[in-house]
């Protein structure tokens, strides 16, 4: 029988309120699980300014299924596409991530890893009449994430009813062939990787999730939108023939000797 090697990249910036438990629980979860799989976490630091790392290694110690990069770079998509780039040179068979703030188990994620089936790719769908919600957003993030969603349907004609929940898994073999396509690694990340999916016609399945959000997971409700807005409206940008748009407001730093 031939071993599968799953891989998981955990992005982390400035995470060491939270990241110590969540590697506890995903490394020991995933360590006793069947002889026939092989699990691999991946700890991506995207340009923390905390004790993210000192953290990490302190997990390492206990576990020899966890490792870590270290990146000077930002942007939760980007260090994700390094996680990305990670497990499939070294040739793994299915590739996740999800966030670093346990809103996701690792039981919870291991049903996406059970039920990708023949498809390309698997990710969790909160909105779900079957999802276990077992603490919701509030009322303000639940509104912007429908309005979000309502834009996304609208300008690229997708049908998925959650685009942005931090649990997806995809099979190393289709991913490798999109990664090097990923232009938005910001706000529109997971709208981007998914446009690229339907662009290559690789089928990808929502799935229902039990998912809890978490008191601590703050977040600036309207200055994020805003933030998403914009990204989802840059790639569509992107994604037609007014992509001359972007190409020319991007060149502005270097033809004004900006730095970002």
């Amino acid at each position: 029988m031939k071993i599968e090697r799953i891989g998981i990249v955990i992005p982390a910036y400035n995470e060491e309120k939270r990241i110590k438990k969540t590697l506890d629980e995903y490394g020991k979860y995933f360590k006793r699980l069947g002889k026939n799989k092989i699990y691999s976490i991946l700890v991506v630091i995207n340009n923390t300014r905390d004790r993210t790392e000192e953290i990490v290694k302190e997990s390492i110690k206990k576990s020899n299924n966890i490792d870590y990069i270290n990146l000077k770079k930002g942007g939760k998509g980007y260090a994700v596409t390094e996680g990305f780039k990670y497990f499939i040179k070294k040739k793994y068979d299915l590739i996740g991530f999800v966030d670093a703030d346990l809103s996701t188990s690792p039981v919870a994620f291991n049903e996406l890893i059970n039920n990708i089936g023949n498809y390309s790719a698997i990710v969790g769908n909160r909105w779900s009449s079957k999802s276990k919600i077992a603490k919701k957003q509030s009322a303000l993030r639940r509104l912007a994430s429908r309005i979000f969603n309502t834009l996304v349907k609208l300008l690229f004609f997708m049908s998925y009813q959650d685009t942005q929940c931090g649990a997806k898994v995809f099979r190393a073999r289709e991913l490798e062939k999109i990664v090097s396509e990923i232009y938005i690694t910001q706000w529109a990340f997971d709208v981007n990787l998914l446009y690229l999916y339907k662009r290559h016609n690789l089928k990808v399945l929502e799935f229902p999730t039990v998912w809890v959000d978490r008191d601590f997971s703050s977040l600036d409700t309207i200055r994020a939108s805003i933030k998403m807005f914009s990204g989802i409206v840059r790639l569509r940008l992107i994604y037609s023939p007014f992509k001359i748009i972007v190409r020319a407001y991007d060149s502005l730093p270097k033809l004004l000797k900006i730095k970002h």
